[in-house]
């Protein structure tokens, strides 16, 4: 069998100019083809039903992709591919997207990022989608 890969990186600010709130737990998984491989990241917070948790898988030189997105609950909302599947444990404090029979083109880039259920007013929302020159800063999805 062959040897593969994964890496994951601290995750994208998110939309709502909030610090980072999502570390990976281990910076490098690596594996034979065939197995399969967690990825985990810690919420700095026990995430919320609602929080939305997007996965990115990016090679060499190509934008990132979005893989699944899944509610802090664990329902998954959206998958791109199969083979994947989320776990949320430790209190909604871990997320955890599991690769079933990794494959070495599953060598790649990962990241996990969030966007938290919204608490705020519309005017204090609207204020946080400017930057401070004002150009609007888009969310990476």
């Amino acid at each position: 069998k062959k040897f593969l890969s994964l890496w994951t990186k601290p995750s994208w600010p998110n939309k709502f100019n909030q610090p980072l709130e999502l570390t990976p737990n281990n910076k490098e998984e690596s594996s034979l083809e065939g197995s399969t491989v967690t990825l985990s990241y810690r919420y700095s917070k026990q995430a919320a039903g609602r929080d939305e948790f997007y996965w990115y898988q990016q090679y060499p030189g190509k934008a990132p992709e979005l893989l699944i997105y899944h509610l802090g609950s664990g329902s998954v909302m959206k998958q791109e591919i199969s083979g994947l599947s989320i776990r949320v444990v430790d209190g909604q404090r871990q997320m955890d997207l599991q690769i079933s029979s990794a494959a070495v083109t599953d060598s790649a880039v990962y990241y996990c990022t969030v966007r938290p259920t919204v608490t705020e007013n519309s005017k204090t929302l609207y204020k946080n989608l400017w930057s401070k020159d004002n150009r609007i800063l888009h969310n990476i999805h």
